[in-house]
């Protein structure tokens, strides 16, 4: 019974979160959550908290779904760091292309719906969005890139993954969204061919 339970948990949680992908933290209400885990809302209450703590659960859920196949993308870095930040734009662009899952990014939405969420719930997507900027980073640097480029990179490169997301929703084809990692690509090579005086 106790794995029967935490399946059902999981299943439960899965469900919320795509709920929440979907349509957004403020235009989700318990009875959306309710229709999506086919929970009723005092259980849900009881076994995944109130709408705020339901919606922590589901970023994190998110962050550390997407973050490991984010870190394995990039564990190439120090020998190959065109191929891992290619992996690492791959690991967005197969999400995306994935036609079980909503369009966009959970964290890319739950960021530009920070003037909206309690302050607790802000700060958390804040350092969900943050964790893409600081694993770049880190691969940047382990490629042998400087400090302070590599930190430059990071900020652009995470900014592009998010873009990715948010033009996926407006329409953006897999050829346009390709071009765009590609452009991004080009430029960490040039920069990494300036910086070591060519490959």
């Amino acid at each position: 019974m106790a794995g029967k339970k935490q399946f059902d948990m999981d299943t439960a949680l899965d469900a919320a979160m795509i709920q929440f992908w979907r349509a957004g933290y403020a235009d989700t209400s318990v009875d959306d959550l309710s229709r999506a885990t086919g929970l009723n809302r005092s259980s849900i209450y009881s076994s995944l908290g109130d709408k705020d703590t339901l919606f922590l659960r589901c970023l994190n859920r998110y962050a550390a779904r997407y973050g490991d196949k984010y870190d394995a993308a990039l564990s190439c870095a120090a020998s190959e760091p065109l191929a891992a930040v290619r992996a690492f734009f791959d690991v967005t662009l197969e999400r995306i292309a994935d036609p079980e899952l909503p369009d966009g990014c959970l964290i890319a939405q739950s960021a530009m719906a920070i003037p909206v969420l309690s302050p607790a719930v802000a700060a958390h997507a804040r350092q969900a969005l943050g964790f893409q900027r600081l694993r770049l980073c880190a691969a940047l640097k382990a490629g042998r890139m400087t400090d302070q480029d590599a930190e430059t990179f990071a900020v652009y490169a995470a900014a592009v993954n998010q873009s990715l997301a948010v033009m996926s929703r407006a329409g953006a084809s897999p050829a346009q969204l390709l071009a765009i990692v590609d452009v991004t690509v080009d430029a960490l090579s040039q920069a990494l061919r300036a910086q070591r005086g060519g490959f």
